[in-house]
């Protein structure tokens, strides 16, 4: 039996930082009403010409780099996002032809803001089932690109950025929930909720790219209730519960939500990682992305029980639960 064991971390968010006062200047808003209601502080914009492919390349050779393997050790390359460079080809091979990966293959996967959640999930059942050894996971996003800049309501909340691991099949110890690795994954969709959060444009219907539409207060009504569907399914999987987390790293959307979630299931605050006050709402690069500074402060050690949920546009949601 094996497990899908993180080997490496990256992250890259653009240089440019848009911080809420300057949000004030462009929208009827305030910082102190954006904090209050969301946590956010600062979100990070790609610059001009700096595309989904760049910021998952980079994220990409920084986790190489941090796991001490090169891009030949790669077997598959898996990227979540809904913000591709192109209609086709897959982001995903745009990014492994840069990095100078002509073996094994690609694809991209899109499931928004559970994107992630949904890719580590594919990578592990490619892993547990011995199709590759070792899976590159990107979570990148560019969603200032499909943000209406005069809609104070979502332009907010979303910023730019990308975060990676590596996964490498390792061999399970006892199979208990001891081992280190991917210990179990819940996936679910209720495409019921489309109009919820949607992008208004696509190919096959308005032949556009479109802009994000959100019903702010339906999302955030579901979002706690379905997140703790999926987290309660992972503890009734492993027989772990909430006492046993060293870290719960949940989407970086809303820190109300954030806190909500934590509350309901009895998450003490401080294993809580909080990373959206710095990059807004990332969407699929959130979870990677905020793993990696928990990751590289210190916080997240080999051994720790580490719990992962998200929560995007479909509905999607699912949960990860993970010994580091």
């Amino acid at each position: 039996m094996f497990r899908s064991v993180v080997i490496g971390v990256g992250s890259y968010t653009p240089e440019n930082a848009l911080t809420n006062k300057e949000l004030e200047q462009r929208v009827e808003t305030s910082s102190e009403w954006i904090v209050q209601r969301t946590g956010i502080e600062q979100r990070h914009i790609a610059a001009e010409g700096e595309t989904t492919a760049d910021l998952g390349e980079a994220a990409a050779r920084e986790a190489l780099k941090n796991a001490g393997i090169g891009v030949e050790d790669i077997d598959l390359i898996i990227l979540a996002t809904a913000t591709p460079n192109n209609t086709f080809p897959a982001t995903s091979v745009q990014i492994q032809n840069a990095l100078g990966m002509h073996h094994g293959a690609a694809f991209d996967m899109q499931a928004v803001c559970s994107g992630f959640v949904f890719a580590l999930t594919t990578a592990d059942m490619y892993i547990r089932t011995g199709q590759a050894k070792r899976v590159l996971v990107i979570g990148a996003e560019t969603f200032s690109r499909i943000i209406d800049w005069t809609d104070r309501t979502t332009c907010v909340l979303f910023g730019d950025g990308a975060g990676a691991l590596i996964l490498e099949a390792s061999e399970a110890g006892d199979g208990s929930n001891q081992d280190r690795g991917i210990l179990t994954s819940h996936l679910r969709s209720d495409g019921a909720h489309k109009e919820k959060l949607f992008v208004d444009g696509g190919p096959s219907s308005t032949q556009t790219t479109g802009h994000l539409r959100m019903q702010g207060r339906e999302v955030f009504k579901h979002a706690v209730g379905m997140i703790t569907d999926v987290i309660v399914d992972a503890f009734e999987a492993t027989g772990l519960d909430e006492n046993d987390l060293d870290w719960f790293v949940p989407h970086q959307a809303n820190k109300r939500i954030i806190d909500a979630s934590a509350k309901k299931l009895n998450i003490e605050p401080k294993k809580v990682v909080i990373t959206v006050d710095q990059h807004g709402n990332t969407s699929a690069a959130s979870i990677p992305l905020a793993l990696s500074v928990a990751v590289n402060d210190g916080r997240i050690q080999k051994g720790d029980l580490v719990l992962l949920e998200a929560m995007g546009g479909g509905f999607t949601w699912g949960s990860c639960l993970l010994r580091w």
